[in-house]
């Protein structure tokens, strides 16, 4: 039996144009000779399509569309989408072959945690789902469905020879890795081959690596897709085994991190229909590393960057910044002296302020100015601005308000400080775009004279270990302290990440790159006063 695995980058809610490239694929599938034809997870409307769920019209519109598939014959069609009847919602898979509807699968289990919110949309399935095709009896479960143990040796009771998992699993820096291994578990219990499907693209916070893969009986990776791309890929499957299938290697860890950050980027801008981006260029490494992943996601010719020099910058900030523009052959580049901005604005407060002194006022105040300068540009020319802010700043408040962290898309905003010097190293592997310099240097602000950032900050290699505990190990100021770090160094990144849960409410969204996200993964109150 050949099998069709298509690695689909769904629009959510593009019905129409998700359905005619699931069609597309699945006439080139026919061609090849094959029988089964397997998507992910909700691929009719994309996911999560969150609250479009609880709109009739949605579901009219589906069902409409999946009624176009009745109209293709000759090739089992695994298509999952979502079932609403009797005001219940289901996530569910539809098994589709000349003409009728074999049969449907409702998924069994519900994730609710991170990003997953899917109690609030869906129903629990009951049954398990097993079809028979070219003499293969196929059974097909749903994401989370894989993470626990009944669901797959449900549809092995009921009679399977190879399991189908449908996903749209999101990505992180260790996901691959334990997707592989829980799907290794399942193998080992069920005994049964395993053709895993997952999901590609961005979706606003969410990034989806695809890498689809496929374990034989030993749970051994026989075939596996390429991640991070879109793609229509063919197995040949007999009596248990798989002998035909491509076999790429998942990325290492800064590779993976950055092209899921270009991917982002690429699918923010695509699929809301900006016509370019704009950025603040600044010197630094991290202004530095977002202009490469822009470029890298839709080209030169669609970024333009801003240098806005102060009376504090440095005119090696200013030199680096024009060294990687020529590097990058950027044509679309422009410098504004932002200093006649910045007197005009003291000069206007100074009735106020009085004889007060000067303090981070007036390094916000030059933020801000850039801030407005972006998004006057983005106004004018329909450019989405991208924020340069990392994690390490977003975690302790080292961003401004309304300032470097106004913008729609915040490409960095969930890589360390530490990541961020990682990936520009290896970007610089591929090609060195950017200058060395840049890298090297003590990383600052340059909002008042002589500024570094560990004026304020533990170095960046401890700044970022506590914050790791506190956020992704959710570990106490003494657990932490108790493996070796200095009680000041961990009470006042801790007291930073609690003050500034307000600035990180109104920031960008930002593409996932990490386990524990400040997005739907961290939901803090603003307001509390726990210690």
């Amino acid at each position: 039996m050949k099998i069709a695995i298509y690695q689909f980058n769904a629009i959510i809610g593009a019905l129409e144009s998700n359905v005619n490239k699931i069609t597309q694929k699945i006439i080139e599938a026919k061609t090849f000779g094959c029988s089964l034809f397997l998507l992910p997870e909700l691929a009719i409307c994309g996911y999560p399509p969150e609250d479009l769920l609880f709109r009739e019209d949605f579901h009219v519109q589906i069902q409409s569309y999946l009624d176009t598939f009745l109209h293709i014959s000759g090739i089992t069609l695994v298509i999952p989408a979502p079932y609403h009847i009797e005001n219940k919602c289901f996530n569910s898979a539809f098994i589709i072959r000349d003409g009728k509807v074999l049969t449907r699968y409702d998924k069994k289990i519900l994730p609710n945690y991170g990003v997953f919110d899917d109690k609030r949309y869906f129903e629990i399935g009951s049954s398990s789902c097993v079809v028979e095709c070219d003499g293969v009896r196929v059974g097909v479960v749903i994401c989370e469905d894989m993470w626990e143990t009944e669901p797959i040796l449900d549809a092995k009771n009921s009679g399977a020879d190879i399991i189908c998992v449908l996903n749209a699993s999101p990505f992180y820096d260790t996901k691959f890795e334990e997707r592989v291994a829980i799907a290794q578990k399942r193998v080992q219990e069920s005994n049964l081959p395993l053709i895993y499907v997952n999901a590609v693209g961005g979706q606003d916070e969410i990034v989806y690596d695809g890498a689809s893969f496929v374990l034989n009986v030993k749970g051994e990776i026989c075939a596996q897709l390429n991640a991070f791309t879109e793609e229509l890929e063919y197995i040949e499957y007999n009596d248990k085994r798989v002998t035909l299938g491509i076999k790429n290697i998942y990325p290492n860890y800064e590779e993976r991190i950055y092209k899921s950050l270009v991917l982002g980027v690429h699918d923010y801008v695509k699929k809301n229909g900006f016509v370019g981006v704009v950025l603040g260029l600044s010197g630094g490494v991290d202004s530095a590393l977002t202009l490469a992943i822009a470029v890298d996601a839709i080209g030169v010719d669609n970024v333009m960057a801003v240098m806005m020099p102060s009376i504090y910058t440095a005119d090696i900030s200013i030199n680096d910044s024009r060294e990687m523009v020529k590097r990058l052959q950027l044509k679309n580049y422009h410098e504004i002296d932002i200093n006649d901005i910045f007197n005009q604005v003291n000069n206007k407060l100074s009735p106020i302020f009085k004889e007060m002194p000067v303090d981070a006022t007036e390094e916000n105040l030059q933020a801000r100015i850039r801030g407005t300068l972006n998004m006057a540009i983005s106004n004018k020319f329909g450019y989405l601005v991208l924020t340069t802010g990392n994690k390490s700043e977003m975690a302790t408040g080292y961003a401004t308000l309304y300032g470097d962290m106004a913008g729609g898309y915040a490409v960095l905003k969930d890589v360390l400080k530490t990541v961020v010097y990682k990936l520009s190293k290896w970007r610089n592997s591929q090609s060195e775009i950017i200058p060395e310099r840049i890298i090297t240097r003590p990383p600052s602000a340059e909002l008042r004279d002589n500024q570094v950032d560990q004026d304020s900050l533990p170095d960046y290699d401890t700044l970022d270990k506590i914050i790791n505990y506190i956020v992704e190990d959710k570990l106490s100021a003494n657990e932490i302290i108790g493996k070796g770090f200095t009680t000041q160094d961990v009470k006042r990144v801790a007291h930073l990440i609690k003050i500034n849960e307000y600035k990180r409410r109104q920031s960008a969204v930002g593409p996932k790159v990490t386990e524990t996200d400040f997005a739907k993964d961290w939901r803090y109150p603003i307001t509390h006063h726990f210690k």
